[in-house]
């Protein structure tokens, strides 16, 4: 069970799982994702005592290397002149094929990797999980909608190569921060007559279990004008004469109705960034249309970045939540 040791216990394994890691291969892209967890580990370590006894949590990070493979910047789709890549975090020996989280980092379209991420993936990893980190064409390289085909893409990629790498299509969770919440519920809602597949490999239906979205916006015409003008929305537009239009195409309010898979939403209700009417309007719609769905409040919240015990009720919530529709979210260490 992920316990009140968790965030202690984290940045103890890691250093102690990353150093070995680093001691048996030099720097490498195929080491990146490792490397990343070393180097953010080193940032928040303090002392520890090198005999102190291993809690539940360090002891799964002290051998998680045993326990998945990483197959780093898997191409997954190419567009805009870009390799859209994703990494994938497998777990070895499983008896069947495992459930999948695909996280989605935010950034507000803009800005953000895969790799400033990969901390947050670390609780589903002790789930026994496979976990595609995904990247996505940031504004820089193409407007809306490219995000969100990117997502849609990533979704039919998995889907794709369930068999090779021994995944649950039946089990795939879409999640991600801010602008990646807003990409998770986009991945989750959209249906193939939205026509945002088109450029996608492949014609698999896509589908997803869940959705667990933090903090995402909900409808992005609100960002463009008026009181809650966003820059970074703006930005992802540009000055496309039809902004609107395609805001309503990429906004998650557009597609809610009945049969959309259960939603978790996790907010702050002081949230600058993106408004917290924007987790509203989603939770009372999709009560409105009998989706599953629950609204989890930070009270004082603002834009991420919960303390302590904020974030571990909100983790208490994501395995109530899984468990609940039958995801297996018993947060235990994986053996």
């Amino acid at each position: 069970m992920l316990g009140k040791r968790f965030i202690g216990d984290v940045r103890r394994g890691l250093v102690r799982q990353a150093k070995a890691e680093l001691m048996e291969a030099k720097m490498s892209k195929r080491l990146m994702p490792l490397v990343m967890l070393f180097g953010v580990a080193l940032l928040v370590a303090g002392p520890t005592e090198a005999n102190a006894q291993l809690g539940e949590t360090s002891s799964f990070l002290a051998h998680v290397s045993n326990q998945y493979r990483v197959i780093p910047n898997l191409t997954y789709h190419v567009a805009s002149n870009q390799e859209n890549k994703l990494d994938l975090y497998v777990p070895r020996g499983a008896t069947g094929p495992t459930p999948v989280l695909m996280y989605i980092h935010g950034g507000g379209w803009v800005g953000g990797t895969k790799e400033s991420s990969v901390l947050r993936i670390l609780p589903y990893l002790e789930m026994g999980w496979a976990v595609a980190n995904v990247e996505y064409r940031l504004g820089a390289v193409a407007r809306a909608p490219a995000a969100v085909e990117d997502g849609l893409c990533a979704l039919r990629w998995v889907i794709r190569n369930a068999g090779q790498y021994n995944l649950d299509t039946s089990r795939i969770v879409t999640t991600g921060n801010s602008a990646g919440g807003h990409l998770a519920l986009t991945t989750g809602m959209i249906p193939a007559s939205a026509g945002l597949d088109r450029e996608c490999p492949g014609s698999e239906e896509l589908s997803v279990a869940a959705i667990i979205n933090w903090y995402g916006i909900t409808e992005v015409g609100d960002l463009l004008a008026g009181p809650n003008t966003r820059s970074y929305a703006v930005e992802w537009m540009g000055s496309l004469e039809n902004r609107f239009e395609i805001a309503e195409r990429v906004s998650p309010m557009t597609y809610v109705r009945a049969g959309l898979p259960p939603t978790l939403t996790i907010h702050g209700d002081a949230d600058p960034t993106v408004p917290y009417q924007h987790a509203i309007m989603l939770h009372e719609k999709l009560d409105e249309l009998g989706v599953p769905n629950e609204l989890h409040t930070v009270p004082g919240g603002r834009h991420g970045g919960f303390n302590r015990e904020q974030t571990l009720a909100i983790f208490e919530t994501i395995r109530r939540f899984l468990s609940q529709h039958g995801l297996g979210g018993d947060l235990v260490t994986a053996q």
